[in-house]
């Protein structure tokens, strides 16, 4: 494993952590009796693989079902200091909601402290305002602090750039979670204002969020040989020293191993991966144009700045990276979860745009003219049912 330094808190984080959102049995808690026992079997497979690879950062949440609760008597086999553990807690209105569903998760982790309190999803202005008020969520964050129930605290976000650099700016944060990869560069400039202030950054889920690249993909493993779609990625995340680790949500012992692989390439990270960028967005802009390649998100408003709610950002995000590369099943994930995802993926799919007139909101775009032909063909190309979050299912 290799390892770097995470911002501020000077923890030597692995460059992969061992994501808790995918081995748990159930989205919602339920009593221990309910845990098969060939699951928790699993889950215990998994995280002794992952602490065997050097992968000694375990990441959960609250709001990950009976993660933390199956992961307490697991965490209780390996000697404290050698893991770094980190939970989240959702934004609450008030600091003792806040206090409260944090000491859920201590008891259901079986630990006195954790290494890492985040508060989970400032996902728009008002929970960045819940956070950051006197006597708000921050400020039970580092009452927790003093008390040495958690060392450092941070955010993860699902927030649109200007929300997430208000929260970096703010200057609360020792670290964030949030999302950038190869199919997603609307955040790179929060991870370079992170970076400015020394705050450790963690990229959320590069493998589903980041295009599903796990799965078969014929296209895309050609443009990637002879690197995999998920080597590729981590190796180009990982060629930006702004980044420190990538989240690997592991069901299983096996899914570690392919990024491990990768590791091999690591201290040519930047040489490796330089060919197969050129080779994706030469393919990308022989079928989109190389000025749309270029400029598509130029000019255009947040969601929250179009009538009906459309996200067109992500719409047109989804459809830039989703035909070229023969990302659809990706595309319908992510575009279906409009609408229906809430604060997690905010805005509205082209199904809410009856009769709403976009054309003024977006006069600003270079491609005005077009957008719309481009909106209908993503909305052709991805609309199917609606999804619910992994959480809902």
């Amino acid at each position: 494993m290799n390892y770097r330094r995470f911002g501020r808190t000077e923890l030597a984080m692995p460059v992969f952590s061992c994501g808790g959102m995918r081995y748990q049995h159930q989205w919602q808690d339920i009593p221990w009796s309910e845990v098969p026992p060939a699951g928790q079997a699993n889950l215990e497979a998994t995280i002794h693989r992952s602490v065997e690879l050097g992968i000694n950062h375990i990441e959960t949440a609250r709001g990950y079902g009976s993660s933390e609760m199956q992961l307490g008597p697991v965490l209780r086999q390996f000697p404290r200091e050698k893991l770094i553990v980190q939970t989240k807690v959702m934004p609450k209105a008030t600091a003792g909601e806040f206090l409260q569903t944090f000491e859920t998760s201590m008891k259901y982790l079986g630990l006195d402290h954790v290494e890492l309190l985040s508060i989970h999803g400032i996902n728009h202005a008002e929970h960045l305002e819940w956070a950051l008020r006197p006597g708000g969520c921050v400020d039970a964050a580092e009452k927790l602090r003093a008390e040495g129930r958690c060392r450092f605290v941070g955010f993860s976000t699902h927030a649109t750039p200007e929300v997430i650099l208000a929260a970096i700016r703010s200057n609360r944060f020792d670290y964030v979670n949030l999302h950038w990869y190869f199919v997603n560069d609307l955040n790179w400039s929060c991870v370079q204002e992170a970076a400015r202030l020394d705050m450790g950054v963690f990229i959320i889920s590069p493998n589903d969020k980041g295009g599903h690249l796990y799965r078969p993909l014929p296209k895309m493993r050609s443009l990637c040989a002879p690197l995999t779609p998920m080597q590729f990625n981590d190796l180009y995340c990982l060629a930006r020293p702004e980044v420190h680790t990538l989240s690997l949500g592991a069901a299983r012992p096996s899914d570690f191993d392919e990024h491990i692989a990768a590791l091999e390439f690591y201290n040519r990270a930047a040489e490796v991966v330089a060919p197969i960028e050129v080779r994706l967005r030469a393919e990308m802009e022989k079928v989109l144009g190389a000025d749309w390649c270029q400029r598509w998100a130029e000019g255009l408003p947040e969601y929250h700045g179009i009538p009906g709610e459309i996200n067109v950002l992500e719409i047109l995000r989804l459809w830039t990276y989703g035909k070229p590369l023969e990302l659809v099943d990706w595309g319908k994930a992510r575009y279906n979860l409009l609408g229906s995802g809430d604060h997690w993926f905010p805005g509205n799919h082209m199904a809410h745009a009856a009769q709403k007139n976009l054309e003024a909101v977006l006069k600003s775009s270079p491609f005005a003219a077009r957008l719309p032909e481009i909106l209908e063909e993503a909305h052709g190309m991805f609309f199917d049912a609606p999804v619910k979050r992994l959480s809902q299912s």
